[in-house]
């Protein structure tokens, strides 16, 4: 039996790996921002731990120690948002954007240098390490030209899961992810603020939808799609890092005409573009996995119309 360790196990990704690897026998631990988590549940419940902060390096080398797992998968991360944008606090941000998303994953790769080095580790990183690019569609060639606090944190992460890799033969892994979602994205995240508010205007309970650009385009894909391909990496002979995307770009319209389409609603009379809302306009993003498909015979199996369909579907049973 294998065992996992999954950091950020209370997240999306998180909770849908913990999911797919208890379905496939493993033996789970779990470190969210409250506890470590233990046991077969498909979610972990009631901490059986003390938590353990990823800033914390002797703290994450003790569990590492402790541990000695067979594959570890970070998922800890800083977000956010464009829309918060002025009340972030510039010097906060950037100081628990590098500690979560870069110095975090450093003190996991030193902990397996120093005490597990059979364990294999896998990053949870982002396209928008690659900012502005130069190329499209991305590939792992790629320069890093990231242009936000959270792409230069996640660039950092990266080059650590690199240096670790070449410098000291760990099996470290770099997932540079593009945008996934599913019906366990906080209400916060434009995929579910979009569904949500389709149910609750056909309820009555609200009369519109207020957005940013209509305009902007994104790959996105569908996340427990894209945690296959995470397990995938680390069970393949030789680590690398890879691009986790579908290849295909669609709108922020696309989003909304397939939702209010489920929904029975004309989007016209009720979505509404606010201009302060927009962040920063980047270069849409799309991401070429042919490395990934080739090394482990992964491709995105759920459309984007099949995606929304799936999220409108089940933010119907809670919203």
């Amino acid at each position: 039996m294998k065992h996992a360790l999954v950091v950020g196990c209370l997240g999306q990704d998180g909770r849908l790996l913990w999911e797919l690897l208890a379905g496939r026998g493993y033996r789970l631990t779990g470190m969210s921002r409250r506890a470590v988590h233990t046991g077969g549940d498909i979610v972990p419940g009631e901490g059986t731990g003390p938590a353990v902060e990823v800033s914390d390096a002797a703290a994450v080398s003790a569990l590492v120690s402790r541990l000695r797992p067979d594959e570890i998968y970070y998922f800890a991360a800083c977000h956010h948002s464009s829309q918060d944008r002025h009340a972030a606090d510039p010097q906060a941000l950037w100081t628990r954007s590098l500690a979560v998303n870069a110095a975090g994953p450093a003190h996991f790769l030193e902990a397996i240098r120093l005490h597990a080095p059979e364990t294999r580790f896998f990053y949870a990183g982002s396209c928008l390490a690659f900012g502005e690019a130069g190329d499209t569609p991305q590939t792992e060639e790629t320069c890093f030209r990231p242009s936000c606090v959270y792409g230069v944190s996640k660039a950092a992460g990266m080059h650590a899961v690199r240096l670790y890799r070449e410098t000291h033969g760990v099996f470290a892994v770099g997932g540079i992810l593009y945008n996934h979602e599913s019906h366990l994205r906080p209400r916060r995240f434009l995929s579910r603020k979009i569904v949500r508010g389709a149910w609750r205007i056909r309820r009555g309970e609200e009369r519109e939808l207020v957005l940013g650009d209509l305009s902007a385009r994104a790959d996105w894909g569908y996340a427990p799609d894209f945690v296959d391909a995470f397990w995938r990496t680390l069970q393949a002979p030789r680590p690398a890092d890879y691009v986790v995307a579908t290849g295909r770009l669609s709108s922020v319209r696309d989003w909304v005409e397939k939702t209010f389409e489920l929904a029975g609603l004309n989007w016209q009379e009720h979505v509404r573009e606010d201009a302060s809302l927009l962040g920063s306009r980047r270069t849409p993003l799309v991401g070429d996995s042919s490395r990934l498909a080739a090394c482990t015979g992964w491709r995105p199996h759920t459309s984007f119309e099949r995606m929304v369909e799936l999220m409108f579907e089940r933010e119907g049973h809670y919203s």
